[in-house]
């Protein structure tokens, strides 16, 4: 049991899953204001364009059960707004990243250390050839 505890803490304690944690809660907080943001903004703004009422629903026949197509409409646009949001930030992430490899691109790769040796030598036996 001791072994178990102690594998389970070194897997809990690694940086990817401490990272996956912290990347969920802040997910998990993303979504709450896309949410407030469709609800409160987005939802409002569709239903004065088109008169049409976002949260609606339909009944099923007489049985007291309804389609809540409002509620789906609201996930889709949540949907589409947390996609936008993370696409445009992984672009930027991605041109961060992109800078930083074009500078170590532009420096001029040294030669190995075989290829100067081989160089110099050749320079040292034209030198002495020419005397």
């Amino acid at each position: 049991m001791k072994k178990f505890l102690e594998e389970f803490k070194a897997f809990a304690l690694k940086g990817n899953v401490m990272d996956m944690a912290i990347g969920v809660l802040i997910g998990a907080a993303f979504g709450n204001i896309v949410t407030a943001f469709t609800d409160d903004f987005i939802n409002p703004i569709i239903a004065a364009i088109g008169g049409a009422e976002v949260h609606g629903m339909t009944e099923i026949g007489n049985t007291g059960s309804y389609i809540l197509w409002g509620n789906f409409i609201t996930a889709v646009i949540n949907f589409l707004i947390m996609a936008m949001c993370v696409f445009i930030m992984m672009k930027g992430v991605n041109a961060l990243l992109s800078i930083g490899k074009k500078k170590e691109e532009e420096k001029p790769a040294e030669p190995p250390k075989e290829e100067v040796l081989l160089t110099e030598i050749r320079d040292l036996l034209k030198e002495q050839a020419k005397k």
